[in-house]
This record gives structure tokens, C-alpha cells and sequence, in this order.
């Protein structure tokens, strides 16, 4: 899936963020991204814009952008609500799927199974989003699809930082086949648990995620520290 240079930045400038390398209370520089990146002044601003939407930076009027503080607590809360969000876009798609909204949801399974044998955790990521986007579609509710997408925008970086997780993709992809069959089959009740299972950080999935996030506060607190020092 090719992607425009705003996505290629937001992208590499999520990475920076949720991997420690810019760290929070960090300021953006326009200037300096647009050297480091060879790109022009719209993609960055553009980039920012859904970095913010994201919550992943902060912009102050006359002040600039700055790395924000992230909370797990509340990032969890947001997991919770984006379940029950999807399980009921997979209930209503199990429902209501057209049979070109099936092939077209196929499709992307199969998209998404191509990108796990390149091993390619964020070719994985948007095939993955189109996965759901399907699903979204196939609900027939434009007003519960727009949530779950500005949810899902929200969470963007964290469910990418996710998948970087052993075997998290391969797990992921297993889960796309339930789902897949349970809304072909028309199966609501299994299509509304299968995702919702595939959402919801709890288990090994809640520690793994609980301690990325840590290592990133930690690293962060190291930094201002240091600054301190």
C-alpha cells in the first residue's frame, strides 16, 4: 500500500515518540523536520495535525508543538471503549454485509496475509486498517462507523506499536480469520465477540502493552533528569 509523504512522516515521527527518541515536553521544529525529512512545510503540518488528533503532541498557540504525556490508564479506557465500538460494527456487518462488501472484505484478509509473509509489521498495520474499514462499512451505520474511525485514529500509534510485539502479528492475523468467517457465515454473536477479544488489551497482551508504555515513561523521566543535571 503506498503511502504519501504526511504518512511516511507522521509514521517515523510516531515511531520517535513511542520509542523514546523524542521524548515528552520535546519540541517539533518545522524547520528542523523539514530538513531531516526532505519534505516541505504542508506535509509536516498536516503530520502534526493528526499527531494531535492522535493526543501524541500537544499544539500551543504562539508556543509550537510539543511531545505529550502519555497516560496508560487512560489509554486502556480508550481500548475498552474501541471494542465495544468494533463488536458492534461486527454484529450489524454480520447482518447486513453485502456480497461485494464480503469479496471486498476478503480481499483485505488476503492483503493482510501477504503482508505477514514479508513480515512487515506496518504494511501489516494499514492492510489491517483497510481490514476493518471494511468491517465499518459492511456495518450500515455511517453514524457508528465515523466513531469507531476517530477512535481508531486516536489509538493509531499504539495499536502500531503493538504489532512490533513477538508474534502479536501472526496472532492478529489468526483473529482476522475468525472474524472474517464468523460475518460470512452471518454468525452476529461470534462476529461481536471475535472482535472484541481482537481489541481489548487484557491478559499477556495487557502486560506487554503496560510495559512498552513503562519503558517509555522511563525513559522519558530519564531524560528530564538528565536535562535537570
Amino acid at each position: 500500500m503506498k503511502r504519501s509523504n504526511t504518512q511516511k512522516l507522521k509514521d517515523a515521527l510516531e515511531d520517535d515518540i513511542i520509542n523514546g527518541r523524542l521524548m515528552p515536553g520535546a519540541r517539533l521544529d518545522p524547520e528542523e523536520l523539514a530538513l531531516k525529512f526532505g519534505v516541505s512545510r504542508t506535509p509536516i503540518r498536516e503530520a502534526i495535525q493528526q499527531l494531535a488528533v492522535s493526543g501524541l503532541v500537544t499544539v500551543e498557540p504562539k508556543k509550537g508543538t510539543f511531545v505529550a504525556k502519555v497516560g496508560i490508564e487512560q489509554l486502556i479506557e480508550m481500548f475498552e471503549v474501541m471494542a465495544e465500538l468494533e463488536s458492534m460494527c461486527g454484529r450489524l456487518a454480520a447482518r447486513r454485509i453485502s456480497a461485494v462488501e464480503l469479496a471486498n472484505l476478503a480481499s483485505a484478509l488476503a492483503r493482510c496475509e501477504e503482508a505477514i509473509k514479508q513480515g512487515d509489521s506496518d504494511e501489516y498495520y494499514y492492510e489491517n486498517e483497510d481490514f476493518h474499514n471494511c468491517i465499518y462499512r459492511a456495518s450500515h451505520n455511517a453514524f457508528l462507523a465515523e466513531e469507531t474511525r476517530q477512535l481508531k485514529q486516536r489509538l493509531k500509534p499504539y495499536r502500531r506499536m503493538q504489532l512490533q510485539v513477538r508474534q502479536r502479528m501472526v496472532n492478529s492475523m489468526q483473529e482476522h480469520r475468525e472474524i472474517y468467517e464468523a460475518i460470512e457465515s452471518g454468525n452476529a454473536d461470534r462476529a461481536e465477540d471475535r472482535l472484541r477479544q481482537h481489541v481489548l488489551i487484557q491478559g499477556e497482551r495487557f502486560s506487554d502493552f503496560a510495559s512498552s508504555v513503562k519503558k517509555f515513561s522511563l525513559q522519558a523521566e530519564r531524560a528530564v533528569e538528565e536535562a535537570k543535571g
